[in-house]
């Protein structure tokens, strides 16, 4: 396990209404959309919010039937989740795979845009672990012989890596590398992303004395950290090539990378969550994966991601975990990023 301080560092202009920003967004920042509340709007509405504000790219992480007809004939993308729980069925064999496809895919393929099926939730390390390449092989084959251009992949947090920290030093930890490794030859194999949950709020929020607050929200000007020939100015940069640093020492170069969640929570830790910081974390995130620069190693790969999230969830745990949202249960704004 990494050291307190790597792990920190890892773990460590825009001004547009958001029917622009969405437009420019398209293909590069979706926003996740999260059930666990109990006073959510239907997904109707919530499909017609995403249009309303022109955000083109959806994440959930389950197949919701209600959500999957709402979404019918609305053109946004969609990543879709399989359940924890549902993976070891599908690592059974192609025929378990099946049968969850033609349940919770077959029927909407004609009807919406799915570019990636994530098979787990930040699984790895963890029960379902040797699970998760058997059922992402299987549900490949079963998308290619139904002749489609869907990827199956799977969606990791931060703590997959063991060392972290300069990104230069990033390899994934003795626990997750037995299974992590050979997901990734198989994501290269099939030329398709790894998911990967970051958010620099934590480490942040978890030591501000020594992580810069413009570090962390892609405020500074200035590069802030040196790692050999390579110069970072934001925390999320760093995240993202301590990863592509640990794939290259398990002989992958070629696997990219979609942040499946980012984001900032605007209350539930003082003055470390306010609406204020909310705003210009997801305001220059976009802005960033609009820039089309990559990151210092790879400079040329292409950005794209997702906010977490659409709504704030009142069935979470009490603090910021209740407080991610763009817009509150009864879809007003949590905070301008619009004007």
């Amino acid at each position: 396990m990494a050291d307190f301080r790597a792990l920190l560092i890892l773990s460590l202009t825009l001004h547009a209404s958001f029917g622009a920003l969405g437009k420019r967004t398209r293909g590069n920042v979706g926003v996740c959309y999260g059930l666990n509340g109990d006073n959510l709007p239907s997904p109707m509405d919530v499909v017609n919010l995403y249009k309303r504000y022109n955000v083109r790219k959806m994440r959930i992480f389950e197949p919701y039937p209600e959500v999957l007809e709402a979404l019918r004939r609305s053109d946004i993308e969609l990543t879709l989740g399989v359940r924890n729980n549902d993976i070891p069925t599908l690592a059974l064999s192609e025929g378990a795979a099946n049968t969850w496809f033609m349940t919770n895919v077959k029927p909407y393929v004609n009807d919406i845009n799915i570019a990636y099926i994530t098979v787990g939730n930040e699984v790895i390390p963890g029960e379902f672990s040797e699970s998760i390449l058997p059922a992402m092989q299987n549900l490949q084959n079963v998308l290619r012989s139904n002749n489609l251009g869907i990827r199956a992949t799977t969606v990791v947090h931060s703590a997959v890596l063991g060392t972290s920290f300069p990104p230069s030093q990033g390899t994934f930890s003795d626990s997750a590398r037995p299974f992590i490794s050979g997901i990734i030859q198989f994501l290269s194999s099939q030329k398709s992303p790894l998911l990967v949950n970051l958010y620099p709020y934590f480490p942040y929020a978890a030591d501000p004395e020594n992580i810069q607050l413009d570090y962390a929200q892609f405020s500074s000007h200035e590069p802030l950290i040196k790692d050999g020939d390579l110069h970072y100015s934001n925390l999320l940069d760093a995240m993202l090539d301590g990863f592509f640093w640990a794939m290259e020492k398990e002989g992958v170069k070629d696997v990219n990378i979609v942040i499946s969640e980012t984001g900032w929570p605007h209350e539930g830790n003082g003055n470390f969550t306010t609406p204020g910081l909310a705003a210009t974390y997801n305001r220059n995130f976009i802005h960033h994966a609009n820039s089309f620069g990559g990151t210092p190693k790879r400079p040329d790969a292409f950005l794209e991601g997702f906010i977490f999230a659409m709504f704030d969830e009142d069935l979470k745990d009490f603090g910021v975990e209740q407080h991610w949202g763009l817009f509150s249960p009864n879809m007003q704004l949590n905070y301008d990023i619009f004007s």
